[in-house]
Parts: C-alpha cells; sequence; structure tokens
C-alpha cells in the first residue's frame, strides 16, 4: 500500500457558481448538516483506509528567503489514505461530499513519496 494526500480545494467562484450564497440561512444550515453526516459517514466508511485523518485547514503563511508574509491558496483541508494505486485513491473520493453538497471545488490526490537517501 502507497500513501496518498488529497487535499480538498475551494475559491469563490466555484462557492458562488455553487449557489450557496444564494440559499437562505436555514437551508444552508440544513445543507451544512446534512453535509456533515455524509462527511462522517465517509470517513468511517473509509476507516481502514485512512492514515491521517486530517481536517480543516486554516490561514496561510508563506516562509520564503524572503521571509515570512500572508499568503493565500485554494487549499482549504486535507486527510491521507492508504490505497494501492493513484487511480485506487483518486476513486475514493468520488461524489465526496466536499463538493457533492458543500460548495468545495474538488480533491487533489497524490502520492507521497520516500525522502530520497533516507
Amino acid at each position: 500500500m502507497k500513501n496518498f494526500l488529497a487535499v480538498f480545494t475551494g475559491t469563490p467562484e466555484a462557492t458562488e457558481r455553487s449557489g450557496w450564497n444564494a440559499l437562505s440561512e436555514s437551508a444552508r444550515t440544513e445543507r451544512t448538516n446534512a453535509g456533515l453526516q455524509a462527511w462522517h459517514a465517509w470517513m468511517e466508511s473509509h476507516k481502514n483506509q485512512l492514515v491521517v485523518a486530517g481536517g480543516p485547514i486554516g490561514k496561510t503563511k508563506r516562509v520564503s528567503g524572503s521571509g515570512i508574509a500572508d499568503a493565500r491558496n485554494n487549499i482549504c483541508g486535507y486527510v491521507v489514505v492508504a490505497a494501492e494505486s493513484h487511480e485506487a485513491a483518486a476513486k475514493l473520493f468520488e461524489r465526496h461530499p466536499h463538493f457533492s453538497i458543500f460548495p468545495g471545488e474538488a480533491v487533489e490526490v497524490m502520492e507521497c513519496l520516500p525522502v530520497p537517501g533516507a
């Protein structure tokens, strides 16, 4: 089995396209509750493949040779899963609540490679 990092992405444009902001407060609350139930069900049904349960991501700081600065990216959460292949790992996220219920944009899945020489 290999490990794969999955990052959940979201943008203001994806939120707007989803109609999320146009929902009434009660409809948004109802959808949020349904989304959280579906997300927890996804986690439960994939618990044998979860390496790191992950979670939401907060604001970003960028550290470079120039110092530390506020930054922005589209990452809003992460999880690490185990799977036989990259394709198998990606399939775990088909119809995921992140974008099928919530206004998330996508889930990007990448293999966690070993450190060279380690």
